[in-house]
């Protein structure tokens, strides 16, 4: 798939999630997952749908085999931590969650204890 097959297909997909057609976003996204499963975009798009569905470990599933990119870096880390809490595993989620303050933050500035 080249650059602008992807970004078309993306661009396609943001207006099914817009207008209220998850099932169609979700499967453009499924096929660019498909494609690329490293593609971080697609897979944060993918776990969005999927935690809205319910679906706690296919998203954990799409974050966890994707690469994102460092701008999307809040993103990975409120999905993730968004299932784990979705899963049950609460203890994960916290600790998820701590792990990205401290990246950004650092641990002497953390705001969670």
């Amino acid at each position: 798939m080249s650059t602008e097959e992807r970004q078309f297909l993306l661009t396609v997909m943001w207006l099914f999630m817009r207008h209220g057609q998850p099932v169609r976003a979700r499967a453009i996204c499924e096929a660019i997952v498909e494609e690329n499963p490293r593609d971080g975009v697609a897979a944060a798009a993918l776990a969005e749908l999927l935690l809205n569905e319910g679906d706690a470990q296919g998203a954990l599933e799409a974050i966890r085999a994707a690469d994102f990119p460092p701008a999307l870096s809040h993103a990975e880390a409120v999905l993730e931590t968004r299932a784990l809490r979705l899963a049950g595993r609460r203890a994960e989620a916290e600790s998820r969650w701590r792990r990205y303050i401290e990246t950004r933050k650092g641990a002497e500035r953390r705001w969670i204890a």
